[in-house]
């Protein structure tokens, strides 16, 4: 008998005791932070860094003008770490919301076209970016700062 009300308040608790995650973002209409992480192969840092800037960056500034997103900021570490724990660059953009945060943007294929006339050259760039990248994650954020009062 003991065991089963043991498993009982245990199978009741679980769910609140290994539920981790990012806090909910305050509402669907306030602005929305992902961080991006980029992980590269050691001596291609340079290398990836160009071919973000040159293919990448301009399509999130395109989309900053477009309003879908309010801001694009690129950091690099100042110091090394731990080979599991490294990453090279981070990328924080704040979205209008978290919708569309989370939702495909349907211009996307005609800006790439317009910022990129020459697909072909664009593409290969964009593979050679993506064969030296050893690991990408993406990391929604919530400013949980007590407000003053």
């Amino acid at each position: 008998m003991r065991n089963l009300l043991l498993t009982l308040l245990l199978s009741a608790c679980a769910p609140s005791l290994f539920a981790q995650g990012a806090p909910p973002q305050a509402s669907p209409d306030q602005p929305y932070t992902m961080e991006y992480y980029y992980k590269v192969q050691w001596g291609h840092q340079q290398e990836f860094l160009e071919l973000f800037l040159k293919n990448h960056y301009p399509l999130l500034r395109k989309n900053v003008e477009s309003g879908r997103m309010i801001s694009v900021k690129i950091e690099q570490p100042a110091n090394h770490s731990t080979e599991d724990g490294r990453w090279d660059y981070r990328v924080t953009i704040r979205f209008k919301n978290s919708t569309l945060a989370t939702t495909a943007n349907p211009a996307e294929e005609r800006m790439i076209k317009e910022l990129w006339p020459d697909q072909q050259t664009y593409k290969r760039e964009e593979q050679r970016r993506f064969q030296i990248l050893l690991a990408h994650w993406d990391l929604p954020v919530t400013d949980i700062t007590p407000s003053k009062k």
